[in-house]
């Protein structure tokens, strides 16, 4: 009974990480990657779909993204999607390829993102302890039922914190990457 609450806490806690990676990804670097772009919906015949479902999304170089549509028609709408999301980026037409050029990063900008990739490696945190509190909430609710012994309850807590203290220690190593990558130049 108390593994089944240890592999589902295990399980939640890996989609919490799964979730930071994602938000990391979209936290521009100065770097082009075709994920940069990826949480920007375009208005395709009426309907809000996301950018790689209408155009193919590459790197040309180090700082330049190369979006190539698939009909031509979606080109202007593409570009005014880049231009109006939360991104900051200024994308070139040339034809039927947009070439967006990632400016390079200054010093306050530098700052500014650090402390929202520190946001949001917290908010991860936040979600694993809750993560614990549900699994320790658990644990108590089957001592109450006496389905488990109070050892039994002890030792599922321990294991539950040294699942939690990976899970952070993890996260704090996904933040040092990001802060890394963020600060070169």
């Amino acid at each position: 009974m108390s593994m089944n609450i240890i592999q589902d806490a295990d399980r939640r806690m890996n989609k919490s990480l799964e979730a930071l990676k994602h938000e990391m990804a979209k936290i521009r670097t100065g770097r082009a990657h075709s994920s940069l772009l990826e949480h920007i919906t375009v208005s395709y015949y009426g309907a809000e779909v996301p950018i790689n479902q209408v155009a193919n999304i590459g790197v040309q170089d180090a700082r330049t993204l190369t979006i190539t549509a698939y009909d031509k028609k979606a080109v202007p709408v593409i570009e005014k999607a880049i231009l109006t999301s939360d991104l900051g980026l200024n994308p070139v037409t040339a034809g039927d390829v947009i070439r967006v050029p990632l400016p390079p990063l200054t010093e306050e900008r530098r700052r500014e993102l650090i402390r929202v990739v520190r946001a949001e490696s917290e908010k991860a945190k936040v979600a694993v302890r809750n993560i614990r509190r549900d699994a320790n909430h658990s644990f108590k609710e089957l001592i109450k039922n006496k389905s488990i012994t109070e050892d039994e309850e002890r030792r599922a807590e321990e294991q539950i914190q040294k699942l939690t203290d990976d899970h952070i220690a993890r996260i704090d190593k996904i933040l040092e990457e990001k802060e890394k990558e963020m600060m070169e130049i």
